[in-house]
């Protein structure tokens, strides 16, 4: 879309500029450094042409605490393998928990029954060294592993800080995780401690963990001790469990033990869907960077400022989140669903809590959209400035929708990044523009490209999403991969030495980027190709459509296009088919009509909530169900069968 053509939606506000923090970051590289650059495309592109002068500039301005000071900042650019800040030493914990005053608001939670809780940055020092010398008293040292199956709590965080100020490795699962989800995570990295809540409440009901804690005893025998998180009652008990009462140590001393740069801080998960989850393995150093740099400078985030994003702790936006902490923001949980009693729940949330910058999913909008919410007009969302969206291309409706019934001087940030980083890499910034169905622009230190398929760099052209060069949060290894093999398949084998993200992007001559879906299940339809994300713009934007997943079967033959619909109550196939049919046709083209639409009661999706267009493709296909997912990555295995041969 050409400048003209483009339809801007938000345009930063010069006063607003002029007081942020990356405004400020250009101030000190002037003065410091001597490096002048005019507006954002300038710094993005300066931060990487010289990948050491950017990444050494910003810690040193943002204030990275190094124990021992680094020999330089890139010692190896290769990937994989990139060697940053080697000789360097420090802590996670210790810039999450070194921010906010005794008296400042750390951390606000609500549960969607009521239960709510707050913490000050003084209280959580104080609960995380009481944790941290039970996790001493039970030997725990740098490299082991500590796992939860928790919701997103303040007593789960207390808990990661307490195992990241040890150097212990940290990984969690949701609560709602069946059993064999969490064991193919927690199985493979051998933990010697399990945090564990009794239950959970979802959608208005309570559910039992403690059958679940029992199975994973049994299944890991390097565990040392369970620790039993008393979630839903005072008095939860289990067997050979410790209670969170007896376990912490009150009035402990803080302490942070420094670690290296590439010291392993969490393992985060793949979906899991075609065999045992990978474990993403990322470092203390890489992740006080990257989320110092997403949070302080492409956030704005600072104290005062209240940081939401409705997620569980089984994503990667969970790790994200309590990053807010780097910054001294207050980080706003909630755990629960989204729309009990109804998707009005978010919205109250925010404005009871003053929430800053409110963060999502796309699918979440989408649904708001489609049952004509209209927050501001009921809730006092004055407090506002910014809505994050991520998990799936947030449609230019969407983008509309936030602006209209929100507000036009909210900034929308759309991103797009990954588990992979544990960050997003295209996204959004306070001083530049948003506009409609765009991802602002390409995230400092972030060199990132649409590239054809003989590796040629495209400009206003879709092609794979690459990474050219590292970033300090990519992953440090995957868990098991000794001869790193696994990591090559994952992200090298098509472009050597370049990350390949499987994305289709396409980014202007603005700098701004349009997400298409991921490339593996790209719509193939007589030599045009299209992303997914237009197919389900236009189909979920019917008020009669509640869900859909587009497969095209062809590949390299000829087949068939289908879709399968989840349909509205009252809604029918032959009222809406018509209707669809022509619609597809003029904003696609004749050719992304579909054959076939056929009615499913369910969309297969993954634990987060994404859908499985792949796996259901090759079952499609004619692959075993059982080659072509793992049921237990699943949220809801059971609509797989209306895939499955009859």
């Amino acid at each position: 879309m050409s400048d003209e053509m483009a339809t801007l939606l938000w345009r930063p506000d010069p006063g607003r500029v002029e007081e942020s923090r990356i405004a400020g970051f250009r101030r000190w590289l002037a003065a410091e450094r001597g490096v002048e650059v005019a507006d954002y495309q300038a710094l993005w592109e300066w931060s990487t042409g010289d990948l050491e002068a950017f990444w050494g500039a910003l810690t040193e301005y943002l204030g990275v605490r190094f124990h021992t000071p680094p020999e330089r900042v890139l010692a190896s650019a290769d990937m994989p393998g990139a060697q940053w800040f080697p000789g360097a030493t420090l802590n996670y914990a210790e810039h999450a928990l070194s921010t906010g005053a005794d008296d400042d608001l750390a951390v606000v939670f609500e549960r969607e029954d009521g239960v709510s809780e707050r913490l000050t940055y003084g209280e959580l020092r104080a609960e995380v060294a009481a944790v941290r010398a039970a996790l001493v008293d039970l030997g725990v040292k740098q490299g082991d592993r500590v796992v939860a199956l928790a919701p997103n709590a303040p007593r789960t965080l207390v808990a990661f800080l307490a195992a990241a100020s040890l150097g212990a490795t940290w990984s969690s699962c949701s609560p709602d995780f069946g059993v064999r989800a969490v064991a193919d995570r927690f199985t493979q990295i051998e933990p010697v401690v399990l945090f564990a809540v009794d239950g959970y409440k979802y959608n208005g009901r309570a559910f039992d963990v403690r059958p679940t804690i029992a199975k994973l005893q049994a299944e890991i025998p390097s565990l040392r001790a369970t620790v039993l998180i008393d979630y839903l009652s005072s008095e939860a008990a289990a067997p050979d469990t410790i209670p969170w009462r007896r376990f912490v140590r009150p009035g402990a001393d803080l302490a942070f033990d420094p670690v290296p740069f590439d010291h392993p801080l969490w393992i985060l998960y793949s979906s899991g869907t075609t065999g045992l989850p990978k474990g993403i393995v990322q470092g203390h150093g890489g992740i006080v960077a990257e989320h110092l740099k997403q949070l302080a400078l492409h956030a704005d985030f600072g104290p005062g400022d209240r940081f939401f994003w409705f997620t569980t702790t089984g994503w990667m936006m969970w790790n994200y989140l309590v990053s807010g902490l780097l910054v001294g923001a207050t980080v706003v949980m909630y755990d629960g669903s989204p729309g009990h009693p109804d998707l009005n729940t978010l919205w109250s949330l925010a404005a009871r809590h003053k929430v800053t910058y409110f963060g999502t999913s796309a699918p979440y909008i989408q649904s708001c959209l489609k049952q004509h919410l209209k927050p501001a007009a009921t809730q006092d969302l004055t407090a506002l400035r910014a809505v994050g969206s991520t998990g799936a291309p947030l449609s230019p409706e969407g983008f509309r929708w936030i602006a209209d019934e929100l507000g036009s001087d909210i900034q929308i940030c759309s991103v797009s990044g990954g588990t992979d980083l544990c960050t997003a890499f295209v996204g959004s910034a306070p001083d530049v523009p948003v506009w409609l169905g765009e991802l602002s622009c390409r995230a400092l230190g972030a060199a990132v490209e649409s590239w054809s398929p003989t590796g040629e760099p495209l400009v206003d052209e879709v092609g794979e999403l690459v990474i050219t060069k590292p970033m300090p949060s990519m992953p440090l290894y995957l868990w098991g991969d000794e001869d790193g093999s696994r990591m090559i398949d994952s992200y090298f084998e098509l472009y050597p030495g370049t990350w390949r993200h499987g994305d289709w992007i396409r980014i202007t001559p603005r700098g701004s980027a349009v997400i298409y879906g991921r490339s593996d299940s790209t719509l193939n339809r007589g030599g045009v190709r299209m992303g997914t994300s237009e197919f389900y713009r236009v189909v979920e934007g019917f008020d009669e459509v509640a869900d859909s997943l587009v497969i095209d079967t062809s590949a390299d033959v000829e087949g068939e296009l289908l879709c399968f619909l989840v349909l509205a109550p009252g809604a029918s196939l032959e009222a809406v088919e018509p209707s669809l049919r022509k619609a597809l046709r003029s904003a696609l083209s004749p050719r992304h009509v579909p054959d076939r639409f056929i009615v499913v009661d369910e969309v297969p999706r993954t634990l987060n909530g994404k859908k499985c267009e792949v796996p259901v493709k090759k079952i499609l296909a004619g692959v075993p169900p059982e080659r072509a997912v793992s049921r237990d990555a699943l949220a809801n295995p059971d609509a797989l069968a209306a895939f499955l041969p009859s």
